[in-house]
């Protein structure tokens, strides 16, 4: 078993997975602009790949008896393509904050299977901050 703050840990993360998923595709739908359709292709990717993270978390949440939540975070998509990455890296930057500290906690409960797996989905999150990050200095 894992601790109650673990696994509140684990569904939020599962909720801003959800979250960004749907947030990353909708913008990739509704980017507009001379800039737009790389970085709507890379939306579309970041978004897949986002799903990927919450089915993941929801496996691992299951494996402790819990049941996933369905509801994302609240979901911002933005007016225009700098505002959309704005907000895009500042989800980011959170769930980086989010999922260090899931993975210290999963450390010191001796739970390394979900210290190993958001150690992995930190990693993408933080190619994913970087991204968005350089997006914003072009």
């Amino acid at each position: 078993m894992i601790s109650n703050e673990l696994m509140s840990k684990l569904q939020k993360a599962v909720a801003r997975e959800l979250q960004v998923s749907i947030q990353y595709m909708w913008q990739h739908v509704l980017a507009k602009g001379i800039k737009a359709e790389p970085v709507s292709a890379l939306l579309k990717q970041f978004a897949i790949n986002e799903m990927l993270h919450a089915e993941k978390i929801a496996e691992r949440i299951s494996f402790y008896g819990g049941i996933p939540t369905t509801q994302p975070d609240p979901i911002t998509i933005g007016k225009n393509l700098t505002e959309m990455l704005n907000l895009d890296k500042k989800a980011e930057e959170e769930a980086v904050a989010l999922y260090k500290e899931i993975i210290k906690l999963a450390e010191k409960e001796e739970d390394y299977v979900t210290r190993k797996l958001f150690e992995q989905i930190l990693e993408e999150e933080e190619l994913h901050l970087d991204k968005f990050s350089s997006l914003l200095e072009e």
